[in-house]
């Protein structure tokens, strides 16, 4: 549903009748364990394992077992965690990518060479940055100094402002609309 309440899609209706994907086992135990890892619960829980630990102390005469026992299991953990909680994020990252690239695919007068931006070099990703920065303070300033024509115009720059190479963006929907034209007329 929109901000007005009104639905936009009955897009997700359709997802729950065929999701028939199943995770891996472990996918499913990866992205258990850091959504447990980071529950409040699980902190509760490991500071009383610190306590219980500290308060052996004088039982077991501060040992170098003692001392061993929590620095072994924290070293295993923590290299466990690592690796899980990686999984994770690589997971959320690439469908926050995806979900991203979908909606630059379907905004007409969006430049789809955006959407693999990730792969590009970092100083690539600078000068990007640094030209659609460049845009958005010069149209910041227009706004400020109330030319608004002057800012309209900035803002429409950063709206068609294109990536150099031999492509030069669009949206796949505006193309398409483009070869229909061509197709009648």
């Amino acid at each position: 549903m929109n901000l007005a309440g009104t639905p936009v899609s009955d897009r997700r209706k359709d997802q729950t009748k065929n999701k028939k994907h199943r995770a891996s086992l472990f996918t499913c135990f990866a992205s258990h364990t850091a959504k447990g890892a980071g529950h409040p619960l699980t902190f509760v829980a490991a500071v009383l394992v610190i306590v219980g630990w500290a308060a052996c102390g004088p039982v077991f005469g501060f040992s170098d077992t003692w001392q061993l026992i929590i620095n072994t299991s924290t070293t295993i953990i923590t290299f466990l965690m690592v690796f899980l909680i990686q999984n994770t994020q690589n997971r959320d990252s690439t469908a926050m990518h995806l979900k991203l690239d979908e909606i630059i695919f379907a905004l007409d007068g969006a430049h789809n060479t955006l959407m693999d931006l990730e792969d590009l070099e970092d100083k690539d990703l600078q000068a990007i940055q640094q030209r659609y920065k460049s845009l958005a303070m010069k149209a910041q300033d227009a706004i400020e100094d109330e030319d608004l024509e002057s800012a309209a115009q900035h803002i429409e720059k950063l709206a068609t402002v294109k990536q150099p190479g031999p492509k030069n963006g669009g949206s796949a929907r505006g193309k398409r609309r483009a070869e229909h034209s061509r197709k009648r007329g």
